[in-house]
């Protein structure tokens, strides 16, 4: 009889894989219910009051009592950050593919946009608001900005950072300028249009929280900030609690689908994205 210890098959690929993606995703989410669980049993212990710290129940409360308030409030939002940000990148891409065709002509423009950047948004919104058709294309507007920089930024530097030993590949096979960067450039600065889509989604939706906190839009067309300061105002600290978790919710669901878009568009074939095999 052989000492031996017996030799287990490997695992397959496909069921690796899918533990791993399991215990990526469960995780983060009993974290999360243990801090929950500690904030109500904090809440009861303590003994206190709803008006100064909500515990989860009440939240939840809240949020199912006052969906009807919330819930259109939270569509404006949501509304408002994907338009911005679609205009952002729309916008973003245009200007980078237009600024890196020339030198002079990024020298001559890029200040103005890194001016637009550092300019914060509170300061301007007053002036956007005064030439704006309406407080809705205000907001647009001040969203816009906030997300259109970061997009701008990456796309310049992956159109710039193409390898120029294939750059010179192109001109040696008499590729046209724009051959070149239909076929070179643009999915070359791939990892870092995605990155900047990532660092966009998340700084439109702060951007539209904050404009329409410096507009102080109110009425039936109002977004989860105007009903955050609703909430402070009466001392509905449930009701803040709630709109609060709306907005942490719409930034996670924004994330994980542009994390998604980054994964399907580099997993095949950037590193960032390929699993290592040691």
């Amino acid at each position: 009889m052989s000492n031996l210890p017996p030799v287990h098959p490997p695992r397959s690929g496909f069921a690796s894989l899918y533990g791993e993606t399991l215990l990526k995703v469960l995780i983060p989410i009993l974290v999360v219910c243990l801090l929950i669980v500690v904030w109500q049993v904090g809440v009861w212990v303590s003994g206190v009051p709803q008006y100064i710290l909500p515990g989860p129940i009440a939240v939840a409360g809240a949020l199912f009592k006052d969906w009807g308030t919330l819930s259109p409030a939270l569509w404006v939002t949501t509304k408002i950050t994907l338009m911005s940000l679609g205009l952002a990148l729309l916008g973003g891409v245009g200007i980078a593919v237009a600024l890196v065709q020339s030198k002079w002509i990024e020298i001559a423009f890029y200040p103005i946009t890194v001016i637009l950047q550092v300019t914060p948004i509170v300061a301007i919104a007053p002036l956007i608001l005064i030439y704006s058709p309406s407080t809705q294309v205000a907001l647009l507007i001040c969203a816009f900005l906030v997300a259109f920089f970061p997009i701008l930024s990456n796309m310049v530097q992956g159109l710039k950072s193409v390898d120029h030993n294939l750059l010179n590949l192109f001109d040696l096979y008499g590729a046209s300028r724009w051959q070149t960067l239909l076929y070179l450039k643009l999915p070359a600065s791939l990892p870092y249009f995605m990155t900047g889509l990532k660092i966009g989604g998340g700084l439109a939706l702060i951007a539209a929280v904050v404009a329409e906190f410096a507009a102080g839009s109110a009425g039936a067309g109002s977004g989860l900030a105007f009903r955050l300061l609703e909430a402070q105002f009466r001392l509905n600290i449930p009701r803040l609690f709630a709109a609060l978790f709306l907005l942490s919710c719409l930034g996670v669901v924004i994330f994980a689908i542009t994390s998604f878009i980054s994964w399907l568009a580099l997993h095949r074939w950037h590193e960032s994205s390929l699993k290592r095999e040691n």
